[in-house]
């Protein structure tokens, strides 16, 4: 009679297996901490980029004893933030336009406002200097009928929940015209409108 010859599984492989497997989870253990704090820092990144809105606006109403009010509205283009807006009610000439760090219009001459936005402890000046508050933005124009049209690409500044977010502050125009010297306002005057921006 014929003996059949039997499979036998070689043992010097499964010895190596199970030499392997307690250095890979070491390995594993060791990465995990080292892994889960890139996750987490790059993770939070991509969440407030996935999650931030599209555009947002703000509605101008005028102060106490002004007539300036109109819409400004903010979209992300480029890397930069895109500004744009009408106005009317204003005097003729140019105005100062910021952003400012508080999320009120209330008080008098919109006092809640804040001073103006300024993440990096910066000096005021103009946006196209090497020094400048993040919420310095060009000046507006009002033509003899009192209407301003604006329009402006911003960088430094976004949509996102970060130091450069300006989701929940305010914009804010001023009587007289920004210049860009005076500490800490440019010597622009109090506000004739303000408005808080707001994701829509």
């Amino acid at each position: 009679m014929r003996r059949t010859a039997q499979n036998v599984s070689p043992q010097p492989a499964i010895r190596r297996t199970a030499i392997r497997q307690p250095a890979i989870r070491r390995a594993v253990i060791l990465l995990l901490p080292v892994l889960a704090a890139a996750l987490s820092l790059g993770g939070c990144a991509a969440t407030r980029h996935i999650f931030a809105p599209k555009a947002a606006e703000a509605t101008l109403s005028p102060t106490r004893g002004n007539k300036a009010a109109g819409l400004m509205t903010f979209r992300t283009q480029a890397g930069e933030l895109l500004i744009q807006g009408t106005l009317s009610g204003l005097t003729p000439g140019a105005h100062g336009l910021h952003i400012h760090e508080g999320g009120d219009c209330g008080g008098p001459g919109a006092r809640n406002a804040g001073g103006h936005f300024n993440p990096t402890g910066a000096r005021h000046g103009s946006p196209g200097s090497p020094s400048h508050h993040a919420g310095d933005l060009p000046m507006l124009t009002a033509g003899a009928d009192g209407t301003a049209r604006f329009q402006a690409r911003m960088g430094g500044l976004s949509l996102e929940d970060g130091p450069a977010g300006v989701i929940g502050r305010t914009i804010v125009v001023t009587a007289r015209p920004d210049d860009f010297t005076t500490q800490p306002t440019g010597n622009s005057g109090p506000a004739v409108a303000c408005g808080v921006i707001r994701a829509r």
